[in-house]
């Protein structure tokens, strides 16, 4: 029997930034990987610590393809939120790619919404609100694409454990190994309830214990300030511009029209993408022998084909009937009791001869 394959994409997330193993990460996806298969799954995790969308579209997406997997994870967009080059319409367009690419493979998608980094970091509020609505955004965006897909979807962005700050390491954006080890339980719940996880969960308790206080101090001045640094000279400017838009905004009482304007802009980058198709796409499965048995199937969305120009076409000029002269006043039939009177006469001026 050929062992499950399973492939993650994403960012530091992924990676397993939070769950340190000897010189190395280990993470929610390798502890997942552990436990979906007898025998023990194939596992590649191919996410990186900063990958942002384009990353997993360009880099990631062809090399995870090409070791055709059945199951994949792709948990990302935070690392967006983060940068200047920040647009919900492009990060749409490339996880619809992403999502579509894999279905049309056959492989089963994983995906997440996040809480907003901006919340985890405890920024105040007018420089927490904007990237709050970049992470709704994008949440909406994967939450909607998931549902096209049939992707296993989980919506950890209003679990319990995830204001649990004994679930989170020490720079306060990535899970510790408990906060790992929620996400890996979590996802392997939805699989083995549509069937595709049939090896033993994960355990909910902790392996190694915490990081001492030292370590995680050390680990803030070494590589937290180069995250910081690394952010200061790419989001820090245009960060500052949000806070000033966003204070600007209070003053006046129309910080509803942030929220309005940034669910527009989902909404354009959501009907901008591909329309239903007829291409399969796996939502529930088994694994059994060589391939997975499929017992349901949606459609992948295509793309639309580009309407052509329309002509314009000239509508003939209806010639509306030019209406008969009114007759003169003396013409109309006056009321009862009413007359037209007759000429005035001058003084002194004589009748004018009837014609003979």
């Amino acid at each position: 029997m050929r062992p499950l394959r399973y492939v993650a994409l994403g960012d530091s997330l992924t990676e397993g930034v939070g769950d340190p193993v000897g010189d190395g990460w280990r993470g929610w996806a390798a502890l997942l990987a552990a436990g979906l298969s007898e025998p023990a799954a194939e596992f590649t995790n191919l996410a990186v610590s900063g990958a942002q969308t384009r990353d997993v579209l360009e880099t990631q997406l062809p090399a995870a393809l090409a070791l055709r997997p059945q199951i994949a994870s792709v948990v990302v967009g935070v690392n967006d939120t983060l940068r200047g080059t920040y647009d919900i319409e492009k990060i749409a367009d490339r996880l619809d790619r992403v999502y579509a690419s894999f279905a049309r493979q056959g492989t089963a998608v994983l995906t997440a919404c996040l809480p907003d980094p901006g919340t985890m970091l405890g920024l105040p509020g007018v420089l927490g609100h904007p990237l709050a609505r970049r992470q709704r955004a994008v949440n909406t965006v994967v939450h909607t694409l998931s549902e096209r897909y049939g992707a296993v979807h989980l919506h950890a962005v209003d679990d319990d454990w995830i204001g649990d700050r004994a679930m989170w390491s020490s720079d306060r954006l990535h899970p510790g190994e408990r906060g790992h080890r929620q996400l890996a339980l979590r996802f392997h719940a939805m699989l083995a309830k549509r069937g595709i996880a049939t090896g033993a969960a994960p355990s909910a308790e902790p392996e190694f214990p915490p990081p001492t206080r030292s370590a995680s101090l050390l680990w803030l001045a070494t590589a937290g300030t180069a995250w910081v640094v690394r952010r200061c000279n790419d989001l820090l400017p245009q960060l500052l511009r949000l806070a000033v838009t966003e204070m600007r905004h209070r003053a006046k009482g129309t910080c509803g029209r942030l929220d309005l304007r940034a669910a527009q802009s989902v909404s354009v980058a959501l009907a901008s993408l591909a329309v239903p198709g007829s291409v399969p796409v796996p939502v529930q499965a088994s694994v059994s022998g060589q391939r997975m048995s499929l017992s349901e199937q949606r459609v992948v969305p295509e793309q639309r084909p580009v309407p052509e120009p329309r002509s314009v076409i000239e509508r003939p000029v209806l010639e509306r009937p030019v209406p008969e002269p009114r007759p003169m006043s003396g013409q109309w039939p006056l009321p009862e009791g009413l007359s037209v009177p007759g000429p005035r006469s001058v003084p002194g001026q004589r009748p004018a001869p009837e014609a003979a």
